[in-house]
């Protein structure tokens, strides 16, 4: 039974688990769509004019630091909060708009959710919490599709136990199967791997990524770790302030950051300042082209610290010109703290180098820029 031939939502009980009433009917256009949300809490504002959407079998990353809205507007698609502004579709159909009466509530959305905690039936076994939402199914049927999905997660071996044997990784994910086993029109995740240490996170992650997309599944996903949403994501909508940023897709977003924010919140950089004059700006790297900017504009030029190529080169261990402070092995790559020169001028700044290239305290360097990585704006 393919995910459009499934039921629709009928309540959430813990751990957002949807329950299956009717068959509805393939969603036609966007999966999600929200259009001119805004809405305020006070004096902080939640959303202002976001249009965002998420396309059939897309998983859309909504990435933003803690407090920007992104939860705020999952909730909206939930129906778990109505907005004071705009309108929220799910398919073809209407859910809330605030121009007229229209509110669909939250248990016949046809959405599934998966929060940070894996709240799960504690007196029920992993089978049958994966099984509460198909109350309608047949029993067997609804015991195969049950099986289907643990085993899609590699816990078909826990089907009979309980949740308090399994680790936090096993619960999140039967609660991800949970939420999937209705085959609800969109997915819905808030942080739900924010709880987990790091190498389990990454396998959990892959393990969804790997479910969502063999099912078909439309889904967003909210989270503040830009790692995991390069990972995940089809597409990115960076999010600050209650503002959609910038969206795009995973390479567009790291390779071409249309606002400082975007370039700051995907890692560290190196920041300098300067003007531009004959199309470029100096920094103490080097020359940078300022591409659209008219000479005499004050900007900002921030390098990843990925974009220095550091090269050892013969010479005394002295302070006269650029050189190494200190360096680290973080294991895939290596930091290097410099302390680069431009005429009398000092300038301390990371470098991040493949592999282990450990130079030793004040080692003499040569410094190579990669263009790639270097992104000029206005000073604001």
């Amino acid at each position: 039974m393919s995910a459009r031939q499934q039921g629709m939502v009928s309540r959430f009980p813990a751990g957002g688990v949807a329950a299956v009433q009717a068959p509805c009917p393939a969603p036609a256009g966007e999966a999600l769509s929200l259009e001119g949300i805004s809405h305020d809490f006070d004096t902080v504002t939640a959303a202002d004019d976001v249009h965002l959407s998420v396309e059939p079998e897309e998983l859309l990353c909504l990435l933003g630091p803690s407090g920007c809205g992104k939860t705020t507007l999952l909730r909206f698609a939930a129906g778990l909060e109505r907005p004071q502004h705009g309108q929220v579709r799910i398919g073809n159909q209407l859910m809330s708009d605030s121009g007229s009466s229209t509110w669909i509530p939250p248990e016949q959305r046809h959405v599934g959710l998966v929060f940070q905690d894996a709240v799960l039936f504690p007196h029920l076994s992993v089978l049958d919490n994966v099984g509460f939402g198909l109350p309608k199914m047949a029993a067997r049927e609804r015991d195969q599709r049950s099986r289907a999905l643990l085993a899609q997660l590699g816990l078909a071996p826990f089907a009979e136990s309980f949740p308090h044997v399994l680790s936090g990784g096993q619960q999140q994910r039967v609660a991800l199967a949970r939420a999937l086993a209705p085959a609800p029109r969109i997915m819905l995740l808030d942080e739900p791997f924010s709880g987990l240490d790091a190498r389990l996170r990454d396998r959990i992650r892959d393990d969804t990524l790997h479910l969502l997309k063999r099912n078909g599944t439309a889904t967003l996903l909210v989270t503040h770790d830009p790692e995991e949403a390069l990972f995940m994501a089809d597409r990115i909508a960076v999010m600050r302030d209650g503002r959609i940023v910038q969206q795009g897709n995973p390479t567009d977003i790291y390779c071409n950051p249309q606002d400082p924010f975007v370039v700051r919140f995907f890692g560290d950089v190196n920041e300098v300042r300067g003007v531009v004059a004959d199309g470029r700006v100096e920094t103490p790297v080097g020359p940078v082209e300022a591409r659209g900017l008219a000479d005499g504009t004050a900007v900002q030029v921030l390098i990843r610290p990925e974009a220095l190529q550091v090269e050892k080169r013969p010479g005394p261990r002295d302070h006269s010109g650029s050189h190494v402070l200190m360096s680290r092995l973080l294991g895939g790559a290596s930091f290097i703290h410099l302390c680069v020169h431009q005429g009398n001028d000092e300038f301390h700044m990371h470098a991040h180098m493949p592999g282990v290239y450990l130079p030793e305290r004040n080692d003499p360097i040569d410094i190579h820029l990669d263009p790639t990585q270097v992104f000029v704006f206005p000073v604001q």
